[in-house]
């Protein structure tokens, strides 16, 4: 059985994967899916990763997934926790240092979506969510989850620098969505490459395949789990914030 720790994006609460976490328990494995911290700006990087290490307590044998903004915490998590496999879906992907106020900028986010949206005649980055990230989303379900929204992050976790010195020692997979209207194919196939000298996976499906293609989603990170590579047994770190 693998745990899998599934950590929501911007905006969003865990409830954005309760349709993979029902695919993966009825495959016989545990999901960790928590809210993070929303609606206080003092809050950091360092809150959100503590949220999930408390979620995850003593669980073993982790597969830790950061969708979207979520890509900044779950390094910092793996970084704490003994993780066989680090999942980055459609993730941001974070450089040590690197306040995610820069990000945008540093990756060329906004070129990249002007390209593809003059390609696919303004779908991509475009300001109706139900065009940019939900558009493969039965209408009912992306209307829950707009009324799901929340204050996360906050200005705090934005300004301040990425904390890690390197990338965490941990088997790491990219997951980019073929029909992501929010963060082109085409930019992460370069980006990725760049900062994490992998190549992307890929799976059909919007910015939110977790609603649109659950079951898809879930054989992807059963197949990450399956092909973990055998991690030595180390101890878990302290859980106070990492120095």
């Amino acid at each position: 059985m693998t745990t899998f720790v599934l950590i929501h994006g911007g905006g969003d609460v865990g409830w954005h994967f309760h349709l993979v976490d029902a695919e993966l328990r009825a495959r016989g494995h545990d999901v960790v899916a928590p809210d993070l911290p929303a609606d206080d700006e003092s809050k950091t990087l360092a809150d959100y990763a503590d949220a999930v290490v408390e979620a995850v307590g003593s669980k073993q044998d982790l597969v830790v997934v950061g969708h979207s903004f979520g890509a900044f915490t779950a390094p910092l998590v793996a970084d704490r926790l003994p993780v066989d496999v680090l999942v980055l879906l459609a993730g941001m992907i974070p450089t040590p240092g690197e306040p995610p106020d820069e990000w945008w900028a540093n990756t060329g986010y906004e070129r990249a979506v002007a390209e593809q949206a003059e390609r696919d005649g303004g779908l991509t980055g475009s300001a109706d969510p139900y065009v940019s990230f939900y558009h493969d989303v039965p209408r009912e379900l992306a209307e829950e989850a707009m009324g799901k929204e929340r204050a996360h992050p906050s200005s705090a976790a934005m300004a301040a620098p990425w904390p890690l010195d390197a990338w965490p020692d941990v088997p790491t997979r990219f997951l980019l969505c073929g029909e992501d209207r929010f963060f082109p194919p085409d930019f992460f196939r370069r980006l990725v490459p760049d900062r994490l000298g992998i190549v992307p996976d890929e799976i059909p499906g919007s910015h939110c395949v977790a609603l649109s293609r659950p079951k898809e989603l879930a054989d992807m990170l059963e197949d990450y789990a399956a092909t973990a590579p055998p991690r030595c047994p180390l101890p878990r770190r302290d859980r106070s914030r990492p120095v």
